[in-house]
């Protein structure tokens, strides 16, 4: 097949419904969605979001009666549902997916969904889209959930991610670059040439395709959405630029950044650390096209306030994170057991590493390898194997009970942080520690680390606690299933009863032992 941008090969059959937006929401029950049916406003919006747990939808909202649904990647089980699995194996799938290659295959216009509506000239207008006003100091009403394709034209490939829009009219929008990243170097490489940037934003597409956007990889990252699906991806060229986007998605916003550079106010917005971003200079976004589907879902991204460990940011920050953290430890450490990145830290500053030390120092190595691994990672907690660190209280356990701050803290200055965490004061480099709340190495079979659970009443039988005795030390709980006890005063009046004629002694273990004390 003959070859397009980035390896996109042309004439494969398209499948534009499986991985949708709309699909996925409507496969969701009560327990993971909120539908809300009265009236809204457009700016009445964000209370029904901030704080829920839930996805939230919208069917009629603003004067155009719009569908709008958010908080839609705001938990981790729909994110897991998103991939296919539970919970418990969503980063191992996540590895699976992002290691398989996928093909991406162009289709022409007519067989795009999202060109069932194409709006240009004077029909472009952004203000036509419902787009809610979120926080009470933001600039403007922003599109949140928009994700971002460019051409990185010195290398030949196109990039994905994740910004978003503060609206300044109806052909005109901030963008956030401020940020280190792919977009901003592609950008300014662009702007000091003199030259625009072609731009085109997805607005309202399946959750993977969020994940796929929040990650970075030496490749055509349009490939990286098809990988997160698990399946082939069919794109079409955008109506006023070369740029190839998802065929299903929503809505798509084309246009471009202008050659001026960071010249225009944008923000403030609310962040996905939980507090306002500052207000900043930005380049201004011109719009060209809007196209869509005749039934398009419009998209919201929640991102800040005081439930931030709910929102779209935090917890697709998160996944990203582990696996970041996950694929240093495998070359750090023998045998990593999970990795879990607070959605209270936005997904990013805490992470919590769960290990088999199999020598002496290697939860240092954990902690160094994930410090080094990730700028964003500010905090690092390394608990055993038999710590859930999906468990808020058995972390707390472990931090209160083996951990001593003398002996157990690392704590290195001098990292790249990034701006938004308010705790820098204005300094561009921080601070990381390390909080090693393993069990001392060679002491995890000590009776002050064993941890108490009921008895089991497992052992051999005897036929009497004499005898049971006579064949070796035996714990209280191994004389009550020698005998066959589940009441415990026979075997105490037995045990008294030996003291008295044969002696009886404790070994260190706690066990009894035949034998006069001393």
């Amino acid at each position: 097949m003959p070859e397009g941008q980035g390896g996109v090969t042309q004439g494969a059959r398209a499948n534009t419904e499986t991985f949708r937006l709309r699909s996925f929401i409507e496969s969701l029950g009560e327990d993971e969605l909120e539908v809300i049916d009265a009236p809204h406003a457009l700016g009445e919006l964000a209370p029904g979001f901030d704080g829920n747990p839930k996805a939230v939808l919208f069917t009629c909202a603003g004067p155009e009666k719009a569908e709008i649904v958010g908080n839609v990647t705001g938990s981790r089980s729909r994110i897991a549902r998103a991939f296919g699995v539970p919970e418990a194996d969503l980063l191992k799938e996540f590895i699976r997916r992002v290691s398989t290659p996928q093909k991406v295959f162009e289709v022409p216009s007519a067989e795009a969904p999202v060109h069932e509506e194409i709006w240009t000239g004077d029909d472009a207008d952004l203000t036509r889209l419902p787009a809610p006003f979120l926080h009470a100091l933001d600039g403007a009403p922003y599109l949140s959930a928009t994700v971002d394709f460019t051409r990185d034209e010195a290398r030949g490939r196109t990039n994905v991610g994740c910004r978003r829009l503060m609206l300044r009219g109806r052909k005109e929008a901030g963008i956030d670059a401020t940020t280190p990243s792919d977009l901003r170097a592609i950008y300014e490489a662009a702007s000091a040439a003199g030259e625009r940037l072609p731009i085109s934003f997805i607005l309202g597409c399946y959750p993977t395709d969020h994940v796929a956007a929040a990650m970075r990889m030496p490749i055509d990252e349009t490939e990286l959405v098809a990988r997160m699906r698990g399946a082939s991806l069919a794109v079409v060229k955008c109506v006023t630029n070369d740029i190839c986007v998802p065929a299903d998605a929503e809505y798509v916003i084309e246009g471009y950044l202008d050659e001026r550079g960071h010249v225009e106010a944008e923000g403030p917005f609310g962040e996905f650390l939980g507090y306002y971003g500052v207000m900043k200079r930005n380049p201004v976004f011109h719009l060209t096209a809007i196209t869509k589907r005749r039934d398009a879902l419009f998209q919201v991204a929640t991102i800040g306030g005081r439930d931030v460990a709910m929102t779209d940011t935090a917890m697709l920050n998160a996944v990203r994170c582990e696996a970041i953290v996950w694929r240093a430890l495998e070359n750090a450490i023998r045998e990593p057991v999970a990795v879990h990145a607070t959605g209270a830290s936005g997904g990013n500053f805490n992470i919590r590493i769960a290990m088999r030390t199999r020598v002496p120092g290697e939860p240092r190595n954990a902690i160094a390898a994930a410090f080094s691994c990730l700028a964003n990672l500010k905090n690092v907690f390394v608990v055993d194997d038999d710590i859930d660190i999906f468990d808020d209280s058995q972390v707390e356990w472990a931090l209160a009970t083996r951990f001593q701050a003398s002996r157990d803290l690392v704590v290195e200055e001098g990292f790249r942080a990034i701006p938004l965490d308010p705790s820098l004061d204005g300094a561009r480099t921080g601070s990381k520690a390390g909080f090693d709340l393993t069990i001392p190495f060679g002491k995890r079979d000590a009776m002050e680390f064993r941890i108490p659970t009921p008895p089991t009443y497992e052992g051999a039988r005897f036929d009497s606690v004499r005898a049971a005795l006579e064949d070796g030390p035996k714990t209280f709980e191994a004389l009550m299933a020698a005998v066959g006890s589940r009441d415990g005063r026979d075997v105490v009046l037995a045990l008294d009863e030996i003291r008295q004629t044969d002696g009886l002694d404790r070994d260190e273990a706690g066990a009894w032992v035949l034998g006069k004390a001393g």
